[in-house]
């Protein structure tokens, strides 16, 4: 579905807790469960047979509101990577801020991962930090995917932001002697 905003990943009812942990059993809240509770038996992620650490979304994937709470159900729930062909900005920082990799992708490339999905529930697909790449392993199709090297260097390394500092503490010390 296109156009999924922050209030769909995660609802404005469950924004109470002030840590990360406990958001993925909310995620799409409204979509997994009916008013009762029970789990909605037609819902994607209801169902089994789709598991993995990769989300796939349509187009515009994480607009609306800039809450941060939606990288945070995301991530608690599992993924560690959201694939789509177009992310709100605000939602593509707060992910890599979260340790949550947004791939962009082309339109046509996401329809080959919705298709080999459909096709085969336990189609795998690779994604390669390192190399910004994206691979339909059972094709061997591959995309390019763009994301800044700071963001990159922190992925690969487990790094927030003050880890990052931290490992260029050396570089930050030469150049206060040098000003």
């Amino acid at each position: 579905m296109e156009n999924v905003d922050t209030d769909q990943i995660i609802p404005a009812r469950f924004l109470k807790a002030t840590t990360r942990d406990g958001f993925g059993e909310n995620l799409f809240r409204d979509w997994r469960y009916n008013s009762d509770g029970q789990p909605k038996k037609d819902f994607v992620l209801n169902n089994p047979t789709y598991k993995g650490k990769i989300l796939a979304a349509a187009k515009n994937f994480g607009c609306g509101s800039s809450r941060e709470h939606a990288a945070w159900a995301i991530k608690d729930y599992g993924f560690d990577v959201v694939v789509s062909s177009f992310f709100a900005d605000i939602f593509k920082n707060n992910a890599l801020n979260n340790f949550l990799l947004p791939v962009t992708v082309s339109d046509e490339f996401l329809q080959k991962i919705f298709s080999a999905v459909e096709n085969d529930p336990e189609a795998e697909i690779e994604v390669n930090v390192e190399n910004q790449t994206i691979t339909l392993t059972s094709t061997g199709e591959q995309e390019k995917f763009e994301i800044n090297n700071y963001k990159k260097t922190c992925l690969l390394n487990g790094y927030d932001d003050i880890d990052y500092l931290l490992s260029i503490k050396p570089e930050i010390e030469k150049f206060e002697t040098i000003v």
